[in-house]
């Protein structure tokens, strides 16, 4: 009987998907109620603000760092590194719930959850990409697509929870939902570093700012998604704001992440068919300009269904821009560098535009409310647009 070398393709697909599953549902149970957790504890939309900032940063600074060792040390396998950050962060949530720390405390427990969950995205992407670079079909964006839908069905439901149970129940499901990934973590087969690859084995990893200086088309569409994420994010982890000024409660609030989210998962059929016609690029073009458009779109809702019937402009944006953006970083970097790259690429992007417009819509949102918040949406949109077509232009000039 012939000796199997490497784990089925099939165990392999599936157990992606089922982990792009969890995490996304995990984060749905998290980071869709943060701010309302933190409100109903008596924070403000600025302090809310400050500690969602800081979980961004956490990732940001620990990203690169934990990519580059990944790089050097590619004997130890990516699900290993993984599950070593999930389980003392399902520790720490647990402390959360059942403690009220204050200002500083909250403000501590933000940035390790940031450090150990938001640190998580590369490694997942890197997942795939190592199986896909030795010709497995792992299915990407369709994990992903399945990852936003799981994302919205918890919102919806954990809405439901709350509306029912209190805001601090989220917490709990949270907490649930981490030791479900956990597990399927565990399942996922273990990517070999012996197992057939492109990777060049006598080269070793650069630099995180050698490959921001040497390669500008890549740093400026990093720039790009930087304040892509901007005008996007904001609307996600501050739609209890929206959701509040137009009348709306708990309820409310769960069904629009979903909508939101769900809205994600044809977005990852579209991004199958627009890849197919187009260069990667180019969806990266039409994703930049569709997350200007959709603060835009909120910024003219004016009801609580208006507001509801936009949520699903999310596909066209944010929903193809994550694979795209994830497909872009594995082909515009060195192979000895692709984990790293791909940290970047979440640094860049998921960290610090995502904490930088969490930090600056808190306190907008303060001065000015939130139609305050959106313009400043929709500005980051438009320059992150600008910028990505800088990238392309600078793409075609130095051939890189």
């Amino acid at each position: 009987m012939r000796e199997r070398t490497s784990p089925p393709e099939r165990r392999v697909r599936v157990l992606y998907c089922l982990i792009q599953m969890g995490f996304w549902g995990m984060l749905g149970a998290f980071c869709g109620y943060s701010a309302a957790v933190v409100q109903d504890r008596g924070f403000s939309s600025g302090q809310a603000g400050v500690f969602l900032a800081l979980g961004c940063l956490a990732g940001m600074v620990s990203q690169p760092l934990l990519g580059g060792w990944a790089d050097r040390h590619p004997a130890v396998p990516l699900k290993r590194i993984l599950a070593c950050l999930m389980v003392p962060s399902v520790a720490l949530n647990l402390i959360f719930y059942f403690t009220r720390p204050g200002f500083f405390g909250t403000a501590l427990i933000f940035l390790l959850l940031g450090a150990m969950e938001t640190n998580s995205f590369p490694l997942l992407d890197s997942m795939a990409m190592q199986y896909i670079d030795t010709g497995v079909d792992v299915p990407y964006s369709l994990g992903r697509g399945l990852g936003s839908f799981s994302y919205a069905v918890i919102c919806v439901l954990v809405g439901q929870q709350t509306a029912r149970l209190g805001i601090q129940t989220a917490l709990l499901t949270h907490a649930a939902l981490q030791l479900l990934l956990i597990l399927f973590i565990v399942l996922f087969p273990t990517f070999r570093a012996g197992q057939p690859s492109v990777r060049t084995e006598d080269r070793k990893p650069h630099s995180p700012l050698y490959l921001l200086r040497s390669n500008r088309p890549f740093t400026l569409m990093l720039l790009g998604g930087f304040f892509g994420m901007m005008a996007v994010m904001p609307i996600a982890n501050f739609m209890v704001n929206l959701v509040r000024e137009q009348g709306g409660g708990s309820g409310a609030l769960g069904v629009g992440l979903f909508l939101m989210a769900a809205s994600e998962l044809p977005g990852a059929f579209l991004f199958q068919f627009l890849r197919r016609k187009f260069r990667n690029e180019t969806v990266l073009l039409i994703a930049l300009a569709f997350m200007a458009v959709r603060p835009a779109l909120v910024l003219l809702s004016g009801s609580l269904a208006m507001l509801l019937a936009v949520q699903p402009f999310q596909m066209l944006g944010y929903g193809i821009f994550t694979p795209a953006n994830v497909y872009y970083a594995n082909e515009n970097v060195a192979v000895e560098d692709r984990i790293q790259g791909q940290s970047l690429k979440m640094v860049m992007t998921s960290g610090m535009g995502t904490m930088m417009g969490n930090l600056l819509s808190g306190y907008f949102i303060d001065w000015g409310g939130v139609r305050a918040m959106l313009w400043m949406c929709i500005c980051s949109g438009c320059a992150g647009l600008c910028l990505g077509l800088l990238a392309v232009r600078a793409r075609r000039r130095t051939g890189q």
